[in-house]
């Protein structure tokens, strides 16, 4: 299963973490674990291409541990884009809670206020 925890504060979303494997199908085969790469890679890739945002990440692919955090959102004083990017995010986390309809032995997601 994978977990993904997605880091809040203030009512920011500004990170978040994913660790182990998905488990759908075998490796290479497994839609679950391709889909939440790929939509990592699009939310990292946008953060920092599209809205010039300092996103610190790490991705260990052997574990497929990942942690994504955009600390300086919190003391962001362009307001406009504090809330692209934590929106960028939320949206993330709205769409993994939709695939949780059809996935949900494979995905547990969470928010916690930190």
């Amino acid at each position: 299963m994978t977990t993904i925890t997605f880091f809040k504060r203030n009512g920011l979303y500004y990170g978040f973490t994913e660790s182990g494997h998905a488990g759908f199908a075998e490796a290479g085969q497994d839609i679950v674990c391709a889909a939440v790469s790929a939509m990592t890679m699009l939310v990292i890739n946008t953060a920092e291409v599209s809205f010039g945002a300092d996103v610190e990440y790490t991705i260990d692919e052997d574990t497929a541990d990942v942690t994504v955090k955009i600390p300086s959102l919190l003391s962001e004083k362009d307001e406009k884009k504090r809330y692209a990017v934590s929106g960028l995010l939320q949206g993330y986390f709205i769409q993994l809670m939709d695939m949780l309809e059809d996935y949900y032995d494979y995905l547990s997601v969470e928010e916690t206020e930190v």
